[in-house]
């Protein structure tokens, strides 16, 4: 064997071992295209497609901070805490911080659009109000976790948890964080709803809702029922809402009117009335003091007005004042400032006045002074 055979050998031997060795090589399959979220811009801003669906997903929400001082049992004052050295007992700050997880869903069906809205607040902080040696409302403490909104909607059918149409379709009043000194009405129910459009500005609203609390919940097969009528032009609104209570066979409405005066200033007044010849049952400790899940301002009428005056795109000026049939007065004003896209500062001061009125088992009487004042400051980052 010559040297040209051997290498002749060695190269057939090698080809042959490295032609098996190929034959077992693994295949690495090729990856499968990305899916790339897609934007969704039918329903607005932040909305996106969910991949291998055709529906628009939208998730948003808050953090909020607030800071609070006042007298006992209003605006977010927190009185007569026990001294931790002694005997003695002291006024403090109501703090609480909040995270509000939202979602929203939108889809395009042949029998309308599909909606759904949820929204979920978690909270850490302590309670507003007096120290009642027993209680532990001052400390600081992991909060409630509600379920706040939680509805389905297609086309003009709504189902699910919301605030009750009495608030939600005339309006909340004035753009001010303590809005409720006089009350002017339930939030959260079960409720079936359908809202319908008129055509040339005009829509309405019918509810059927559960209510909420020892007051407003229902005890029979027999809803509460909200019915409203809007017309909603350039210079503003007029709207007004109606509620039938079953529980005491009692009614309330409002009626309220938006203005807008210019691009800077927009104004409003809200009127409420009431009917409240069984708001007296002894057995309930609330509606003994005549109020109803609806009309919860004190005797048979209300009113409330306000407005807000922008300044600039960052600087706002909100003021509400209201007052009902038992002499009660609410004001409330503040100054609100962005400092950047998503981030607001709101420093508000409230005041209120107990009417001479109002009577003596009344939630208002008692727990506070005859005049009371307090404050709050709010951070919160919207996304």
């Amino acid at each position: 064997m010559n040297i040209k055979s051997l290498l002749l050998g060695s190269a057939a031997a090698m080809i042959a071992v490295s032609g098996a060795r190929a034959a077992d090589a693994v295949v690495v399959a090729e990856p499968e295209p990305a899916q790339y979220v897609k934007v969704c811009d039918v329903y607005g801003a932040g909305y996106f497609y969910i991949p291998g669906t055709e529906t628009c997903l939208r998730i948003g929400g808050y953090v909020r901070y607030d800071i609070g001082v006042g007298d006992a049992g209003t605006f977010d004052g927190v009185n007569h805490v026990p001294d931790h050295m002694g005997g003695d007992t002291h006024s403090t700050y109501y703090k609480n911080t909040r995270f509000t997880l939202k979602t929203w869903t939108g889809q395009e069906t042949e029998l309308g659009t599909l909606k759904t809205y949820t929204e979920t607040r978690f909270n850490f902080g302590n309670s507003s109000g007096d120290y009642l040696g027993a209680g532990s409302d001052w400390q600081g403490r992991n909060k409630s976790l509600s379920l706040r909104y939680a509805w389905i909607q297609l086309g003009g059918l709504r189902v699910g948890k919301d605030d009750t149409a009495f608030d939600t379709f005339v309006g909340y009043a004035g753009n001010v964080i303590q809005d409720t000194i006089v009350p002017y009405g339930g939030q959260e129910s079960n409720v079936v709803q359908y809202y319908f459009d008129a055509g040339s500005g005009f829509s309405g609203l019918v509810s059927l809702e559960e209510g909420a609390g020892s007051v407003g919940t229902i005890d029979s097969y027999v809803p509460h029922v909200v019915g409203g009528l809007k017309y909603k032009g350039d210079w503003g609104a007029i709207t007004g809402v109606a509620a039938y209570d079953s529980n005491y066979e009692e009614v309330a409405g409002k009626v309220r009117v938006d203005v807008i005066v210019s691009k800077e200033l927009s104004l409003f007044v809200m009127a409420g009335y009431g009917t409240n010849d069984n708001l007296t049952d002894p057995s309930n400790s609330i509606n003994a003091k005549g109020r109803g899940f609806y009309k919860q301002w004190g005797g048979n009428w209300a009113i409330w007005g306000g407005g807000t005056y922008k300044f600039n795109n960052k600087t706002a000026f909100n003021a509400q004042i209201s007052y009902d049939d038992w002499k009660n007065l609410g004001i409330a004003a503040n100054i609100a400032y962005t400092i950047v896209p998503g981030y607001t500062i709101t420093a508000e001061v409230d005041y209120q006045n107990v009417g001479n009125d109002t009577p003596l088992n009344s939630v208002w009487a008692g727990a506070t002074k005859k005049s009371n004042i307090g404050g709050i400051l709010r951070f919160q980052r919207s996304f």
